[in-house]
């Protein structure tokens, strides 16, 4: 805590020391040449003089200079893109990356500045756990998936069956090893129809927002995206109802990075804010189901 007051110290030299040489070089020109005609005995500025010389935005600007708190360093969160609408405002004021959770996983793994883990998928969390690299993960969501085409949904599908129809649609779904291109693999293995991804043309992505936005821009016939992220644009994509047999269980797995200078106490208390009844609250609006509470 010394600390502080002595970078506060630091802070008002370096601010005010030449705020307060030019200061007080400015009065004296004024007071000398102005008022005592030239004269070598300064005289005290009042505020209509400093109003006339324009200093008084600039003591304000000082004064508020010193005004501003000194805070710690915002917790660092790697999050599913899935989460991107949700997430921030349930634990506000830190720096988010959001992207594949495989891709997340990776990046911490070779060092990234990670505090907070979120992944879509329970893998790629117990994986960095099992290398001594998270603390043990918790469930504070769950997903499923819905099968989407563009509102005006111009190559008519109506079915998901539709997709067994060799040639014909252009799709667009997750990558082979993020979590939603496996949960859509899953899906689509539960329905029979596995052999879709190469009876279409297929385009794969790294972020479920990615394949979320390229069907709604109708660069795509058909896809599968978070059910979370449909009910966000349901104005911009149409919905073909999917057997509730054939959803994979999507379950979203939280952990505290473990690295050297990591804050683990402020890295916890966001996983404890997800895990509350407000953020529990916030992921129930945006969609996401609940596991129970524990």
């Amino acid at each position: 805590m010394a600390a502080i007051p002595r970078l506060t110290s630091r802070l008002r030299i370096a601010v005010t020391a030449p705020a307060t040489v030019w200061l007080r070089g400015a009065a004296q020109s004024h007071t000398w040449n102005r008022l005592s005609g030239g004269g070598d005995r300064p005289r005290h500025l009042d505020l209509a003089t400093l109003a006339r010389l324009r200093l008084i935005p600039l003591v304000g600007f000082v004064v508020a200079a010193l005004a501003v708190p000194v805070t710690a360093s915002a917790t660092t969160i790697y999050a599913a893109s899935s989460l991107s609408k949700v997430v921030p405002s349930i634990a506000p004021g830190n720096t988010y990356s959001f992207a594949g959770s495989d891709t997340l996983a990776f990046q911490i793994e070779n060092g990234a500045p990670a505090d907070v883990f979120l992944s879509a998928a329970p893998l790629y969390a117990e994986r960095l756990h099992s290398k001594g690299l998270c603390s043990t993960p918790v469930v504070f969501a769950l997903n499923t998936l819905t099968f989407v085409t563009p509102a005006s949904n111009p190559a008519g599908i109506t079915r998901v069956q539709q997709l067994d129809r060799p040639g014909g649609y252009r799709l667009a779904v997750g990558g082979k090893h993020v979590p939603l291109g496996i949960y859509t693999r899953t899906l689509l293995g539960k329905l029979g129809l596995g052999r879709a991804l190469t009876k279409n043309t297929v385009s794969s992505y790294q972020k479920a927002s990615d394949v979320t936005s390229v069907i709604a821009l109708g660069s795509a016939d058909a896809g599968v995206v978070y059910t979370t992220d449909w009910y966000a644009n349901t104005t911009k994509l149409l919905a073909i109802p999917v057997p509730a047999s054939a959803q994979p269980l999507i379950r979203y797995e939280a952990c505290v990075v473990m690295r050297p200078g990591s804050d683990t106490t402020a890295a916890n208390a966001v996983i404890a804010r997800l895990s509350s009844l407000a953020g529990r609250q916030a992921l129930f609006n945006a969609h996401f189901g609940l596991p129970p509470k524990t």
